[in-house]
């Protein structure tokens, strides 16, 4: 079967809200998507981009606020406000999630959508476990 390789951040809202297209246009052009969760914040800073702290004000609050908005609209997805009270923690522990269940050969399409609809719609904390481990069990 032909692949996707899927670099993303777990907890990136263009991520989230492209999620279903993706797995939706995965599924329709029978490929298997190959999951590459990474911390996105060195490579942005790599490329060239500035970290949001950065960034004005203004930019910060078109680039991660209405673009996100539109997006979400036009997906129709449902997303909270500006950004989850908890998005700066780390993403280690939902990451690892993600690895460990690939390394055990498990098909996360579906556990990395959780993830991401839990942090954007439910306003979840990615850094506790007890929370990732009710996401998996959904």
């Amino acid at each position: 079967m032909k692949q996707i390789e899927y670099f993303y951040s777990t907890h990136s809202a263009f991520a989230y809200i492209g999620s279903a297209k993706l797995l939706e246009i995965a599924a329709a052009a029978d490929r298997e998507i190959v999951h590459r969760p990474v911390n996105l914040g060195p490579v942005m800073q790599a490329a060239g981009g500035k970290p949001s702290r950065e960034r004005t004000e203004a930019h910060r609050q078109y680039f991660f606020g209405r673009e996100i908005e539109r997006w979400a609209e036009h997906r129709q997805v449902p997303i909270i406000d500006y950004r989850p009270t908890h998005h700066d923690n780390s993403l280690a522990l939902s990451s690892g999630m993600v690895i460990a269940a690939l390394e055990q050969g498990m098909n996360v399409d579906k556990l990395v959508h959780a993830i991401m609809v839990s942090h954007w719609r439910d306003d979840s904390n990615l850094a506790d476990a007890q929370t990732l481990a009710a996401v998996a069990r959904t």
